[in-house]
């Protein structure tokens, strides 16, 4: 599934240039911003398998980087601050990767 299937593309497209300079990203307003933040628990899913490339079930260091390359292709990566910043919000349990339920706690906070 793409996320323009789930959200709107002017909304991702706002939001990916809200963003666009580096160490600017903020999961929480991004999410806020695109509209995932006001979807269903279910919806919220659906973006997180998007997002886990390698369908480990897990949103590892390496797949945080690439992100906003999952909202749309000209996203850009993450710096390693951003990227470390988005895993330790985001990894409640200290495993070192985002699981479904915690991405969904993160989208919902």
């Amino acid at each position: 599934m793409a996320m323009k299937d789930l959200l709107k593309a002017e909304d991702i497209k706002k939001a990916l240039d809200a963003f666009k300079a580096a160490d600017t990203f903020d999961p929480l307003k991004f999410f806020d911003m695109v509209g995932l933040k006001a979807k269903s628990s279910e919806d919220v899913k659906k973006a997180f398998k998007a997002l886990d490339v390698d369908n480990s079930g897990f949103i590892e260091e390496e797949e945080l980087k690439f992100v906003l390359k999952g909202f749309a292709s000209d996203g850009r990566d993450l710096t390693d601050k951003e990227t470390k910043a988005f895993l330790a919000l985001a990894d409640k349990d200290g495993d070192g990767k985002i699981g479904a339920e915690e991405f969904e706690a993160l989208v919902h906070q």
